[in-house]
């Protein structure tokens, strides 16, 4: 698809992955929004960015995505692009006694149930623009889950679920509204800051999706989800097994 001249709303948009996404799609004639909760950190984002503007939100708080989907309408007239980005991780023992409840429920709040809430509220916008798109960051553990972070495997699991429903309604009814999912394996980010493991730069995920929306590609694996998914599709339990460490 064509990615110049657009208005792009990116939520979690002034740090990690988000940020990257940003500063890729910045220039080019392309107007870009950005939504998160800490209006320090939006504000140091937008200051490098021209042509960038900034709402203070938290995609969870239902006034809070009203007011959001208020000023794009009302400051920018319109979306066409909409980058689903903001998201939460917990790493606890499932078997723990205390707080997975709590835990589980406040990673689906943010990581799906907003995603579904703020994608309702701005589809009608994404409709009118002539040529738009929804890109959902997703992870790797969207097709597996990992153990030591099981709630935001099944969070990411069902944001996956409904992007590929919504794609193909989509693709019937609206087939100029596209749909991109992202499936990055560990990205260095401050949301994995305390994780030991493998990362990926923001960066190499931006590079990647920048280069997906130019080829119309819909699920976009960088990293090492590309083999994991192709081992997952030919030898699910072994894939699993291994994937969390588990032998044989």
């Amino acid at each position: 698809m064509n990615i110049e001249n657009k208005t792009i709303l990116i939520t979690g948009g002034a740090t990690g992955i988000g940020f990257s996404i940003a500063k890729k799609l910045s220039g080019k004639g392309n107007q870009l929004i950005l939504a998160g909760r800490r209006e320090d950190k939006l504000k140091e984002a937008v200051a490098q960015l021209p042509g960038t503007s900034y709402v203070v939100a938290d995609i969870t708080n239902e006034a809070d995505v009203e007011n959001l989907v208020k000023q794009v309408k009302s400051k920018f007239g319109g979306l066409d692009i909409l980058v689903n980005n903001a998201g939460v991780v917990t790493a606890y023992p499932l078997d723990s006694e205390n707080g997975v409840y709590e835990k589980a429920k406040f990673e689906m709040d943010l990581n799906y149930l907003s995603v579904v809430r703020l994608t309702e509220k701005l589809l009608p916008f994404l409709k009118a623009s002539k040529e738009a798109a929804i890109i959902n960051i997703e992870s790797i553990v969207s097709y597996l889950p990992a153990t030591v972070i099981a709630t935001y495997s099944a969070t990411k699991a069902a944001l996956h679920s409904y992007s590929q429903a919504l794609r193909l309604v989509l693709q019937r009814t609206h087939p100029h509204v596209k749909l991109f999912e992202v499936f990055p394996p560990f990205v260095d980010t401050d949301m994995t800051k305390d994780f030991t493991a493998e990362k990926l730069s923001p960066d190499e995920v931006a590079q990647d999706i920048f280069n997906a929306l130019q080829k119309n590609e819909y699920a976009v694996r960088p990293g090492r989800t590309k083999e994991v998914y192709f081992s997952f599709l030919q030898a699910p339990e072994a894939t699993l097994n291994q994937f969390n460490g588990v032998g044989a």
